[in-house]
């Protein structure tokens, strides 16, 4: 469980080769002009890491969670932005494991060679947020068509993806007799969807990361675009949710970890009344937490993984894996900053850059207070506080 072994180990030092290309100079580019790291994405894909868990048989490597853990967090370890290829690995999921056998047969090879990218998912609105179960996105089935009529928000990467996974009510809830049911799953074209009664709108914020507002205006696709039975679309999604929280918090261990050896560093170096500035325990103590944190972590994500990877119920797991992920990569991000003083402010050092970042991670994918509901209804039986 603990992963020490030589595949593992092979994976991190490829990742690394690769990321050794797209140095500092690199991101912080992009994020000045809030751009889209084309190049790093097509690398990434031309290299096969993006089709790690897609299998064999349909182009990919056919590895687990745990592999695709690993990805991720070397790439923020290594000082990018993982966010910018997450989506492709755990909006994955719900295809892999809910496509038809057609499905998976025309969209995963292409997937794995990088003709079609998979980058996005519509799942949160404007008023119902995580309360998934109440959203009013519809889908009402038309002959051979659905035509979809709703609104969706922070959907990213919309602009750099070829389809989306897409999630709308196709029974009312008022028809339901539970509220997850009569919700389904779409695989959606967005080159035929735009401007065809899909509408885009970006949404600018702190983090460059790509993010959208969407209005669907009677938007029809074709009826063979839903992924697995019409009104299990929740249970269906559950899935790849799980794989996202997981996948998260190795993003957020190797936030943690580039945080962690950049105050390190800088902590050896900077000198103030005479003695390097980590000699001090005021210095040292807040980063010192941080490793033991960001370690305490890396434990949970480890077991969410064996689980997700044995076909066991990761969701627990996955929750507090991400939990512990997020608030100890947090925490090691104002270590960091911290040490730093005023340079942990000034773009040429980074560390503002990773700050705002990691801080996403707070909120989302699901809130840091939400996991902690999760857990307090489902593992410890309390009341249900909402």
């Amino acid at each position: 469980m603990f992963q020490n072994d030589e595949s593992i180990e092979a994976i991190r030092e490829g990742v690394r080769g690769l990321c050794a290309n797209y140095g500092a100079d690199y991101w912080r580019q992009l994020d000045e002009e809030k751009g889209f790291p084309e190049a790093f994405v097509n690398e990434m894909t031309q290299a096969g890491w993006l089709a790690a868990m897609i299998p064999e048989e349909y182009g990919g490597s056919g590895l687990g969670l745990t592999e695709a853990s690993v990805i991720l967090e070397e790439v923020n370890r290594c000082g990018g932005n993982s966010g910018t290829i997450h989506g492709q690995m755990y909006n994955m999921f719900t295809l892999l494991r809910h496509g038809s056998d057609e499905q998976k047969q025309y969209y995963l090879p292409k997937l794995a060679s990088g003709e079609l990218r998979l980058q996005s998912m519509g799942v949160t609105e404007p008023t119902t947020g995580t309360d998934t179960t109440k959203i009013k996105t519809t889908a009402v089935r038309k002959g051979d068509k659905y035509v979809i009529n709703g609104q969706k928000v922070w959907i990213s990467r919309i602009q750099h993806s070829d389809l989306m996974i897409l999630l709308a009510r196709t029974t009312p809830i008022q028809e339901v007799t539970k509220k997850s049911l009569g919700m389904s799953i779409f695989l959606v074209d967005l080159h035929k969807a735009i401007g065809n009664g899909l509408t885009v709108q970006p949404i600018s914020n702190m983090v460059n990361h790509e993010t959208n507002e969407l209005f669907f205006d009677n938007l029809e696709i074709p009826a063979d675009s839903i992924i697995g039975e019409e009104g299990m679309g929740f249970r269906y999604i559950l899935d790849g949710l799980n794989a996202e929280r997981t996948l998260i918090a190795a993003e957020c261990i190797g936030d943690g970890r580039w945080f962690i050896e950049k105050a390190t560093k800088y902590a050896r170096e900077r000198e103030v009344f005479g003695r390097p500035i980590g000699k001090n325990q005021g210095i040292q103590f807040p980063i010192a937490q941080s490793h033991i944190d960001v370690e305490a972590a890396d434990l949970m994500r480890w077991k969410a993984c064996w689980q997700y990877d044995n076909g066991q119920n990761a969701g627990a797991n996955a929750n507090m894996a991400k939990y512990l992920a997020a608030e100890a990569s947090w925490k090691a991000a104002n270590a960091c900053l911290q040490t730093h003083g005023g340079f942990g402010f000034a773009n040429e050092y980074d560390v503002e850059r990773k700050f705002r970042e990691t801080r996403l991670y707070q909120v989302a994918p699901i809130s840091t207070n939400l996991i902690l509901s999760y857990v307090a209804e489902h593992l410890l039986e309390l009341p249900r506080s909402f």
